[in-house]
């Protein structure tokens, strides 16, 4: 694979468990060194989506390359290239947090100079320096999840994929997290990213595929997909009754709140429907304007037709594999 090639590449892509479809059909393309980010509601595939390009998981149908290789004529190869944290930490409680990272080391089979050399970088990279001789199951939840991502990056995989990764994180961990994935990506690392966090998916993501019942119902960058739902518009703040009453009958669509002396406009976000906003209002009368779009929630809702909900299992505890860990 080459830096223009892309990074993860699925055509109709099936899976089914008994009678229930989990996947109906996905196409997906990563571009290499960029962040993709997989939202949809509970029970919408997207965990499934990620089992089965980590080679967890066997499609029933499709064409899936990872890193270049098919994952399932070739799942060694896309093991040793990408990395994977999962909704659910696969740290070991038992070790300490460096004894946990040393494990990993050996697991990708780093030779003993650089896989000391990685254990300290890691450690420090992640602000865990102070706690790794602690045995891992004291850890505050944050500093779980910083070591678990730590080990996923400890052998610096190209592709990481990150499955829920800041479920049940304090706001301020979940920033930390942000930097560290941006940190990622500066040096040329691809991220699948999955969440229900939609500021998440709108700080983090380059392209959003939005996944509902099985399908990729919507992609785009934020700004696109923002742009396909209403929810925008233009709010006039107006310094007396009168010119809110004129603008007020220039648009008939508007909301009016004569005790705030605002009209709010429906807008699209775009410099013509701004245009169309501003003209024939009188620059005297106007005390301030603010422009809104619609945001991710809004899109989520049209699209899924439910609001985001706190994530969940996909499927079945019977049915789903079991958490599992890709040596990068």
């Amino acid at each position: 694979m080459t830096a223009t090639d892309p990074a993860i590449e699925v055509s109709g892509l099936t899976k089914s468990y008994g009678d229930h479809t989990v996947l109906d059909g996905v196409d997906l393309t990563v571009p290499g060194g960029a962040v993709y980010a997989l939202l949809g509601p509970n029970g919408a595939g997207k965990t499934t989506v990620v089992n089965i390009l980590a080679t967890l998981l066997t499609p029933d149908d499709g064409e899936i390359r990872v890193a270049g290789f098919d994952v399932r004529r070739q799942p060694a190869e896309v093991r040793a290239a990408i990395g994977v944290t999962g909704q659910f930490s696969a740290i070991d409680e038992l070790l300490t947090g460096a004894e946990n990272l040393r494990l990993m080391a050996d697991l990708a089979h780093l030779e003993r100079a650089r896989a000391t050399t990685a254990v300290t970088v890691m450690l420090a990279r992640f602000d865990l320096v102070d706690v790794a001789d602690r045995r891992a199951r004291t850890y505050s939840g944050g500093e779980k999840r910083r070591l678990d991502l730590a080990m996923t990056l400890l052998a610096r995989p190209r592709l990481i994929f990150l499955d829920e990764p800041t479920a049940g994180l304090d706001p301020r961990s979940r920033r930390d997290l942000w930097a560290i994935v941006r940190e990622q990506v500066s040096d040329g690392v691809t991220v699948l990213l999955t969440t229900q966090y939609l500021e998440e998916a709108d700080q983090l993501a380059d392209r959003i595929g939005v996944l509902d019942n099985g399908r990729l119902v919507a992609e785009g960058t934020a700004a696109e997909l923002k742009r396909r739902v209403p929810g925008g518009h233009v709010s006039v703040q107006f310094h007396a009754t009168v010119g809110l009453a004129a603008a007020a009958a220039a648009h008939p669509a508007a909301t009016t709140d004569a005790e705030a002396l605002t009209l709010q406009v429906p807008s699209d976000g775009s410099i013509a429907g701004l245009r169309r906003v501003l003209d024939g209002l009188d620059d005297d009368g106007v005390a301030g304007l603010t422009v809104s779009s619609a945001d991710l929630d809004d899109v989520f809702l049209a699209l899924t037709g439910r609001a985001a909900k706190v994530p969940a299992a996909e499927v079945p505890a019977a049915q789903a594999p079991a958490a599992e860990r890709i040596p990068a």
